[in-house]
């Protein structure tokens, strides 16, 4: 890895500048455009500026220590030149280097220790006290393993081929990528490739899904053509995997507050020839009273933290704090209480996060259980970062009365 072109770091600057200090802007978006805005870049340069610009992320309050000052609009260029010296990125002197005291950095970097536990692992202070008290001892492993990168998964589309498939189309294209043992439909890449210009993609044979995001859809247990409903649907993920698990059989309905996600959910619906599924918006308590006790599966992929997938969306632990997360935890409550009336006697349900937080997982579900005893527990899962993927909480609920 070195960074040897200034128009990259230039790139690099105005990204991290952007993701930082402008309103609503997201990492995953912010890199997206920029790339977009930069065809002429070839593959390697674009490898270069992603992998820097999310280490940097990643890294923030380590490498502000390593600057001596928080970051600001002004000294970007220092928190890069920071994280080339701490990585030994081989880099080229730009001119935007020029003032900057290398020796400062340096001495830093030799002492080889960082004074606390915050920095050390690049989390807010508030995030150190939060896990420590919530997993114990284990939290540190887990925190190493969310600032590790994220492989990338794909899901292969059973309505339209199966992983070894899949695996050999993508081949024909120079994409290396193999099964994953116990996840009956991941397919891993070898390394990052923007497999979105694929034809495999246009023809709708995969979707980008994490290993741990795709045992959701199988610990919903459906089965063809029962009445199922996604009800934070998002753009989709999980309710085409439903789709392809219900073999296209039965009757999906997608709800989300959110009618630009639904439409963007559509669209990949109808790529993936994924023909069962109506979307609708959200727009007030009647759209779900009108499903009240007519529901045989109910999936409740929950608003939370994202603290167990901070491997993908690392900014994500600078823009929450302890308050966004007590906050969520009473919008969790209040939706699996409103949202589960949807079931039918028997019929059964997904409480779901990506989060590792016992306060927001199997201690929303106690908790709902308690207020609620018609209902009970079948089983849960949690599925930790430092098993390889994204953290997930599952727990599956079947209503008895």
């Amino acid at each position: 890895m070195e960074l040897i072109h200034r128009n990259l770091a230039i790139g690099i600057h105005d990204a991290l500048q952007e993701t930082f200090f402008e309103k609503n802007k997201y990492a995953d978006k912010v890199i997206e455009r920029l790339l977009k805005a930069h065809r002429k870049w070839g593959s390697q340069d674009r490898a270069v500026v992603s992998e820097i610009f999310y280490n940097i992320i990643r890294w923030k309050k380590r490498l502000e220590y390593y600057m001596g000052e928080g970051i600001k609009p002004n000294n970007i260029y220092k928190l890069i030149l920071a994280y080339l010296l701490w990585s030994k990125t081989n880099y080229k002197k730009f001119e935007e280097f020029d003032g900057i005291k290398v020796a400062d950095i340096l001495i830093k970097l030799k002492k080889g220790t960082v004074p606390t536990k915050a920095i050390e692992h690049s989390i807010p202070e508030w995030l150190v006290e939060t896990l420590e008290k919530e997993l114990g001892p284990k939290w540190e492993k887990e925190i190493q393993a969310l600032n590790e990168q994220a492989p990338t998964v794909l899901r292969a589309n059973s309505l339209r081929t199966t992983p070894k498939e899949l695996i050999s189309d993508l081949a024909d294209e120079n994409v290396v990528s193999f099964t994953v043992r116990n996840y009956p439909d991941a397919v891993q890449l070898e390394e990052k490739k923007n497999v979105f210009l694929t034809t495999a993609f246009k023809e709708g044979l995969f979707e980008v899904q994490d290993a741990s995001s795709q045992k959701i859809g199988y610990f919903l247990d459906v089965k063809e053509g029962q009445r199922v409903v996604d009800a934070c649907a998002g753009a989709g993920g999980k309710t085409l995997h439903l789709a392809a698990l219900m073999q296209n059989k039965g009757q999906i309905i997608a709800l989300d507050i959110f009618e630009w996600k639904l439409a963007e959910l559509k669209r990949r619906a109808k790529r993936a020839g994924a023909h069962n599924i109506e979307t609708r918006v959200i727009t007030d308590t009647k759209v779900i009273k009108r499903l009240h006790d007519k529901v045989d599966r109910l999936l409740i992929d929950a608003p939370c933290s994202g603290l167990g997938v901070l491997k993908r969306n690392p900014d994500s632990k600078w823009k929450i704090d302890q308050d966004f997360i007590d906050r969520i935890k009473k919008e969790q409550q209040q939706i699996i209480q409103d949202y589960s009336k949807m079931l039918k006697v028997g019929g059964k349900m997904v409480y779901a996060t990506c989060s590792i937080l016992p306060s927001e997982n199997n201690k929303q579900v106690d908790e709902f259980i308690k207020n609620n005893p018609n209902y009970k527990m079948i089983k849960d899962e949690k599925v930790m970062p430092s098993e390889g993927y994204d953290g997930f909480y599952m727990a599956l609920i079947e209503r008895l009365s």
